[in-house]
């Protein structure tokens, strides 16, 4: 196998975690390229912000004495945005290990 379909190979499962992850339905493979990537990563990063964002709201409303947030929503809410920001930094991981991959390969 080249280091080009290993790199493809790797993008091909990168694309699906994405996509899990925002429990979208996988599209055709014939239909997935370099914006589709693009637009995926977008989507999962401003999914991650979204996440944070209300979790902080939570917090806040908690922290301010709203009865209408119990601490088990704060918790949980402070756990899906962790754990989603430490995918994300996972998949950033991945593609900077790949990209210098390409790198180290045209040189």
């Amino acid at each position: 196998m080249s280091s080009v379909d290993s790199l493809d190979s790797l993008m091909t499962q990168l694309r699906a975690l994405a996509d899990q992850a925002q429990g979208v339905k996988v599209p055709d493979k014939s239909t997935t390229g370099p914006d589709d990537f693009a637009n995926t990563l977008k989507s999962m990063v401003g999914s991650v912000n979204h996440q944070q964002s209300q979790a902080s709201a939570l917090q806040s409303d908690f922290s301010s004495g709203d009865k209408s947030v119990s601490l088990s929503q704060v918790m949980v809410a402070s756990q899906k945005a962790d754990l989603s920001f430490q995918t994300m930094l996972q998949v950033r991981n991945k593609l900077v290990s790949a990209y210098q991959d390409i790198m180290n390969i045209q040189a």
